[in-house]
């Protein structure tokens, strides 16, 4: 007599494919965003991605979505990208740990945030995912892991690019509470992968090691993941977040010593063995801020920000977004490695560097 499974085991229920959207992604052309544009159009939805003019659009070439052109200042170019959407995936941000004019980052992040919130509410759109960050969250003192409901103030907050994306993170909140926007929040820890393209500062930290410009490591410690579950941490906020709650998108704790060591196991090169302690590094990023910063105004070789950021270890708690969004939580080493091998195909890497490298994943 055959045995019915259902009768013996408790299977998860096969939750029905999403029904294909129209969505508008802003950021698209940056390196969350375009992984979000690239999941997006292969699951089958119409992707709109917001462009500047003045954007690189390296990461879409290969991605059959419709570009609109517009910025989050102009409202009007809001409303015509947003028209006749379902869905609203705000990753833009203005990611600068150093600018010539902080209020540029208030005005990106904080009053952005607000007109393309507005825009959205306006058209009817039904379901929208805000991108925040790691970096507006509590983080517990001795290395602990901050989770969505660790304490934090806007005084916690180091630097200007943490404040803008604090005092955005609040308006947004307030929408949802006052106002009903139906918002779902994700924060993004320290995303690694292809795609890269300004670099962020860890990437930078992957060029840095591959062209051997760094010589020793300060103690300290990120959490990192894979860009393209970060991508697809939005995707599962969309169909199954809930409205107002907040989700970390992140996977393993490691200190950058760590990082360094596996960057050593991918590549073949050396890993820093050499450990600065945090005075010195400090004391070479007030002055570096002092030459650059202050008398040449162009961007400090070591952002003093950075550099008290490190302080802390930014160690984070994913759980709450993989039991509830069934967050993927794939190996960073792979991710590391095709950050390696992207990185050196796109002209990042001197050409005299030559080595073996073992295949990802091995």
């Amino acid at each position: 007599m055959p045995v019915r499974l259902s009768a013996h085991l408790h299977l998860p229920a096969r939750r029905p494919a999403p029904t294909p959207m129209k969505a508008l992604v802003t950021g698209g052309t940056g390196f969350v965003g375009s992984h979000v544009v690239r999941q997006l159009v292969e699951r089958g939805d119409h992707v709109r991605a917001l462009v500047r003019r003045t954007s690189r659009v390296d990461n879409l070439e290969t991605i059959n979505c419709e570009p609109v052109y517009g910025d989050l200042q102009d409202v009007d170019s809001l409303r015509q990208a947003i028209k006749g959407c379902d869905a609203l995936f705000h990753v833009a941000a203005d990611y600068r740990l150093w600018a010539r004019d902080p209020r540029e980052l208030y005005r990106n992040n904080v009053e952005g945030t607000l007109n393309i919130l507005r825009v959205a509410q306006e058209a009817g759109v039904s379901k929208i995912v805000y991108t925040s960050t790691v970096g507006a969250l509590g983080i517990p003192p001795h290395g602990a892991s901050g989770t969505e409901e660790t304490p934090v103030t806007l005084e916690d907050m180091v630097g200007h690019y943490k404040r803008s994306k604090f005092l955005a993170e609040e308006e947004v909140r307030r929408m949802h509470r006052e106002e009903g926007l139906p918002v779902v929040l994700v924060h993004p820890s320290t995303p690694v992968g292809e795609g890269d393209i300004k670099p962020t500062p860890t990437g930078k930290i992957i060029v840095d090691f591959l062209n051997r410009r760094m010589p020793a490591y300060i103690q300290t410690g990120l959490n990192l993941v894979d860009v393209r579950d970060v991508a697809r941490g939005h995707l599962l906020a969309a169909e199954r977040g809930r409205p107002g709650e907040r989700y970390i998108l992140g996977n393993e704790n490691i200190t950058l010593q760590g990082i360094l060591q596996l960057l050593a196991e991918i590549t073949g090169l050396k890993a820093p063995r050499r450990q600065i302690p945090y005075s010195v590094a400090y004391a070479a990023a007030l002055a570096d801020d002092f030459l650059f910063g202050v008398l040449l105004r162009r961007p400090p070789h070591i952002p003093l920000e950075g550099v008290k950021m490190a302080r802390k270890y930014m160690y984070f708690d994913a759980s709450k977004a993989v039991h509830e969004l069934g967050f993927p939580q794939s190996p960073i080493r792979d991710a590391l490695a095709r950050a390696v091998e992207w990185f050196e195909t796109h002209g990042y890497v001197r050409r005299e560097r030559n080595r073996a490298r073992p295949a990802v994943g091995q």
